[in-house]
């Protein structure tokens, strides 16, 4: 590594990628860097529920021997430890699973293996993707969570220790702690990602997201685990943006007031901005993905609840007690509003339209409240639209925040460029 050089660890997924390409850089070496940066962070950070250093070498050396198979060829990723690995135990972040190593990939991860990536290890979850904390702590200030449920995901990558991490979304779960963790985070639209060999939370929810340092390695992960080849670029024309607070507004904290009011007042000189309210049926929408959510746990964790009741947390087993509770009835309601909100979103909006909201109420709370509230998510998550959080400039602390960027269900590529836009507006 010649002087002033960054460290390979420290390379965007992309810069890496060309550089395995073109022979500059080998595998071992990256995985090597990632690991020096490992053994330095993570007994601040504790990212990781699993790792096998020499496996994960063995399989760098593997791929330097093999040429390159993939658009992944060599990149070292993280997988949350909800999904499926064949090398490496998957304990759903639960005493439960301790240990418990299944015979099979969650399909993202064999699709990523199939890409050439490089499995460094398994990230912390909470409690099933749900509300119980793990021990990983905020990479820029232990006191602080990093968000969750994709705690160690989002964390990992923020350290430096990957460039690329699987998560999941129900409620807020990629966004969220992206933006604690000042990192992109994806989630795509619902069902892009296929989630075989995933713990299940909620089926009608649950989404497969990604996270990364730059809003185009995002992009790249994603499209080498979809078959999809459609590169992100900044546009050469601003876009137009669409200021869309949501119905949850009051939730904003002053931190992320300032901050948005600083963003706004920015774009408003860059380009052409709008604002657009959601008619009055979208305000129903955050409470009934809470009740979808519960519904929905309960029946998925239906073996955890009869079999090992107490080994589940207070926290958890208050969500599974509320959706034990609720009649079918009232859930195909819900649903029924799902379907509907979703089939009519793209209605909502001017075509390929993208909208501005919060990612968060404001900064990672401290550690000893949760894991922040998923208030800003629930809506999105639940119409199954592509969002993208990127670090958020201005504020008054020193923790990071992140502005979340909307699109219509399947419109993935329009906000994936409004994002990298506003990120390079942004640096």
């Amino acid at each position: 590594m010649t002087a002033g050089a960054p460290a390979p660890c420290d390379l965007t997924a992309r810069e890496a990628a060309a550089r395995l390409a073109d022979g500059r850089l080998t595998a071992e070496t990256l995985v090597r860097s990632c690991l020096d940066r490992i053994a330095a962070r993570e007994p601040e950070v504790q990212a990781w529920q699993a790792m096998d250093p020499d496996r994960a070498l063995a399989q760098a050396r593997e791929m330097d021997a093999r040429g390159r198979p993939g658009p992944l060829h060599g990149l070292p990723i993280g997988v949350k430890d909800l999904m499926a690995t064949t090398d490496l135990p998957t304990t759903c972040g639960s005493p439960i699973y301790d240990g418990t190593v299944l015979p099979y990939d969650a399909a993202c991860v064999a699709l990523a293996r199939m890409a050439g990536a490089v499995v460094m290890g398994k990230t912390v979850t909470t409690e099933f993707a749900a509300f119980h904390p793990g021990k990983t702590r905020n990479p820029r200030n232990p006191a602080h969570t990093p968000g969750g449920s994709s705690s160690g995901s989002a964390a990992a990558v923020a350290a430096g220790m990957v460039p690329l991490a699987f998560g999941t979304q129900t409620a807020g779960s990629v966004i969220r702690p992206a933006a604690f963790c000042g990192v992109v985070g994806y989630k795509p639209t619902f069902g892009t990602i296929e989630t075989a060999g995933v713990k299940a939370l909620a089926p009608a929810l649950d989404t497969i997201g990604v996270f990364a340092r730059t809003v185009c390695d995002a992009g790249f992960l994603v499209d080498a685990v979809t078959g999809t080849d459609r590169p992100v670029t900044v546009p050469d024309t601003p876009p137009t943006v669409w200021l869309c607070p949501s119905p949850v507004w009051s939730a904003a904290e002053p931190d992320l007031i300032q901050a948005w009011d600083a963003v706004v007042e920015g774009l408003g000189r860059a380009t052409r901005v709008e604002t657009l309210t959601l008619p009055d049926a979208y305000a129903e929408a955050p409470a009934a993905q809470e009740r979808i959510m519960a519904y929905q746990a309960f029946r998925a964790l239906a073996h955890e609840w009869r079999a090992h009741r107490d080994q589940i947390s207070p926290a958890l087993r208050d969500l599974l007690e509320m959706g034990r509770t609720m009649r079918r009835e009232s859930h195909e309601a819900d649903m029924a509003l799902l379907r509907r909100l979703r089939a009519g979103f793209a209605d909502v909006l001017p075509e390929h339209a993208v909208l501005l909201t919060p990612s968060a109420p404001g900064p990672a709370p401290h550690r000893e409240t949760g894991t922040g509230s998923p208030v800003f998510n629930r809506l999105w998550t639940l119409l199954g639209a592509p969002c993208v959080t990127v670090p958020l400039p201005g504020g008054v602390s020193d923790l990071p925040q992140g502005l979340q960027v909307v699109g219509a269900p399947h419109d993935d590529h329009a906000v994936l460029a409004a994002a990298a836009w506003l990120e390079q507006r942004f640096r």
